[in-house]
């Protein structure tokens, strides 16, 4: 069954060279540890969510310590916190 996380950021600033390092930088990162989807959603001026697909539960699992790490460097290299994330099997969609 598939599984997904979403983590919720906020930000400080927001700049078009912002959004290319997530875009050209930290999804690359997020896909390459096993997910199958990224998805980096402008939810504010200054927030925004990602979620991140994978194919399972044990794929998640297996990517986490490696997620922890590139949320840590995304926090170094970018003004912005994360305020919370969950994390659970995807029981329906479109």
């Amino acid at each position: 069954m598939a599984y997904s996380t979403v983590s919720h950021w906020d930000c400080t600033d927001w700049t078009d060279e912002m959004e290319n390092l997530a875009r050209d930088k930290f999804v690359p990162m997020i896909m390459s540890v096993g997910a199958t989807r990224v998805q980096m959603i402008r939810t504010g001026d200054l927030t925004f969510c990602v979620v991140t697909e994978y194919s399972d539960a044990a794929k998640a699992e297996a990517a986490q310590s490696r997620i922890a790490e590139i949320r840590a460097q995304a926090t170094e290299e970018l003004p912005m916190t994360m305020s919370s994330s969950q994390a659970g099997e995807v029981f329906a969609h479109g």
